[in-house]
């Protein structure tokens, strides 16, 4: 009986080894991407840049259609952030305006549903789930330091933002087949972080009730071997 179970055991792993395929590639990925900015007292408001990424894809396919998928990416996020401030001298109110690029390691963790063929090996997908990122590097103006034009005084750009992020991600693509591994897809991606990521306004200048988060319209550009 023991040798009977161990036997449908192993016949049962080989099945589900074999039934499970994985697929890893590239991707290439130009967005628009924004700081989604809020701070009445301040009237804080975000506009949007582009910026380009890109990284490896993994999907692990649990049935003939449906994958967990997965990978990483180094991504650029940021935009332009307005908001007012008074001049430390005059008192008078003044226009702000900050460009804020940066670099991101993130890991995406969604699942990707597939179609039958609508046409000769080509498919159409759609992804949902969110995913983890890390900040690795900011810029100000395009500088390693900025100087606070409100207080004069200098600070680190990578102190700017918090390290942390994550968000929601949503996006649908096709997918064309075109070698007996290979296959070539693109897509549109919606990317929306949840966690307030300033670590500057509140804490060095007191100004109350500032929220920045990250937004990016992507456009992906792959190919899976």
């Amino acid at each position: 009986m023991k040798k009977l179970f161990l036997a449908l055991l192993a016949v049962g792993v080989s099945a589900s080894a074999a039934s499970a395929q994985v697929e890893i590639g590239l991707r290439l990925s130009p967005a628009v991407t924004s700081l989604r900015a809020d701070g009445s007292a301040n009237k804080f408001e975000g506009k949007s840049k582009v910026s380009l990424g890109g990284g490896l894809v993994v999907d692990y396919f649990f049935g003939e259609n449906y994958a967990f998928s997965t990978g990483i990416d180094l991504v650029g996020k940021g935009g332009k952030l307005t908001y007012t401030d008074k001049d430390p001298n005059t008192q008078a109110t003044l226009q702000q305006e900050l460009k804020i690029g940066a670099q991101y390691l993130q890991v995406p963790l969604t699942i990707k549903l597939f179609t039958n063929d609508i046409a000769t090996d080509t498919k159409l997908y759609f992804q949902l789930g969110g995913y983890l990122g890390a900040n690795i590097g900011t810029r100000i103006d395009g500088e390693k330091e900025f100087t606070d034009p409100g207080s004069g005084k200098t600070f680190k750009s990578n102190k700017f933002l918090l390290i942390p992020d994550a968000g929601v991600l949503a996006g649908f693509g096709t997918e064309y087949q075109v070698g007996q591994s290979t296959k070539v897809f693109a897509g549109l991606r919606y990317q929306r972080g949840l966690p307030n990521i300033d670590n500057y306004f509140e804490d060095e200048r007191s100004f109350s009730n500032v929220v920045i988060k990250n937004s990016e319209f992507v456009l992906d550009l792959g190919m899976k071997f």
